[in-house]
């Protein structure tokens, strides 16, 4: 036995690799399909442990929706580090995403498809997540120094990155031909002629 096995795992660790096996499990099952005892038996940890770091089910899924929608924030974040203007930021945050679509298919499943006010009636709706919320600072940054057209903020967002989003779907649904990253150029040039100025 090696010292990550289950047994061994203590803290963070164990507490990560259960958000892990809860987010396969969703993604592949659904959130109402999965139940703890299936969360624990995949672990290979007892229902104990979970207990120790989730009140329950719900609590586990509210945990992984804030650390996915982190991980996604951060990401965002990153694409727009050193990206000037409207148009180079919102390029570098469809190919982040795109690569995120790919690179880490059940996370991006989770956040996009997921109907998480089912499973998290108090959380407010994804658009409303600081991820989503910076895509359209994005936007509105634009308008102010007149790369962008004078719109409403969130009509504008949904057509720069609503195409995008859409294209990760269906990468998601393994509809796409091609790689997921080969559209870069014509999803944004399809969405930059919507709300150029």
């Amino acid at each position: 036995m090696t010292d990550t096995a289950p047994s061994r795992l203590r803290g963070d660790s164990l507490r990560e690799m259960v958000l892990e096996t809860a987010l396969r499990l969703f993604s592949e099952r659904g959130y109402f399909n999965t139940s703890v005892h299936d969360i624990r038996r995949a672990a290979g940890v007892s229902t104990g442990a979970i207990y120790h770091h989730f009140a329950g089910k719900e609590a586990l899924a509210k945990a992984l929706y804030d650390a996915l929608l982190s991980r996604m924030e951060t990401a965002v974040d990153t694409a727009c580090a050193g990206q000037q203007g409207c148009l180079a930021q919102g390029r570098a945050i469809i190919a982040r995403l795109f690569e995120l679509t790919v690179e880490q298919p059940r996370t991006m499943q989770f956040v996009l498809l997921a109907q998480h006010r089912e499973f998290l009636p108090q959380e407010p709706p994804i658009c409303s997540s600081q991820p989503f919320q910076r895509m359209r600072k994005v936007v509105e940054d634009g308008m102010s120094t007149g790369e962008v057209r004078s719109m409403e903020p969130w009509v504008a967002a949904t057509a720069l990155f609503g195409g995008a989003l859409r294209m990760m779907n269906l990468q998601l649904d393994q509809a796409l031909d091609r790689p997921l990253i080969s559209y870069l150029d014509e999803v944004v040039d399809c969405a930059w002629r919507a709300i150029r100025a």
